[in-house]
């Protein structure tokens, strides 16, 4: 890793601070644009962060020439958690802003095995009234 911060990371930023070789971590990769690591407080034994070199705070920052390697790096994290821990497939997730520990574009690839006890999210489910979809759908779209 580099051993000196560039002008794309932040210096009060503890991913920008692993980055720049200057943080404690556990690295599990480490290429020209990208780095991950171990989670300091695993989901379950081998859970890795994948995180841009570059300072970018959430996905939509996220510029597009590191796109298409970003998701090529979480699916070679996704396989390398079943050919080299013994998982039966894995979790991926982004967090963007809410419930964002750290303000850096991180990846999480957490190993899964069938009854590790993970039940998923907990979120609230909802309901769409009689027409509802076709009006958030149409929403979404018109911005897309």
């Amino acid at each position: 890793m580099s051993a000196s911060p560039s002008s794309s990371q932040v210096s009060d930023c503890v991913f920008c601070s692993i980055v720049a070789g200057e943080g404690p971590a556990d690295v599990v990769l480490d290429e020209p644009e990208l780095v991950a690591f171990l989670d300091r407080r695993p989901v379950f034994k081998g859970h890795a962060l994948l995180v841009p070199r570059e300072h970018v705070v959430t996905l939509p920052d996220l510029p597009a020439s590191l796109r298409d390697g970003f998701l090529g790096a979480a699916q070679r994290l996704a396989t390398a958690m079943v050919e080299g821990l013994g998982a039966q497939g894995s979790f991926v997730a982004m967090n963007n802003v809410v419930s964002q520990s750290v303000p850096h574009l991180h990846c999480h690839v957490v190993p899964r095995t069938k009854g590790d006890g993970l039940r998923g999210f907990f979120w609230p489910r909802t309901t769409y009234a009689d027409g509802e979809s076709a009006e958030y759908a149409a929403r979404l779209r018109s911005v897309l």
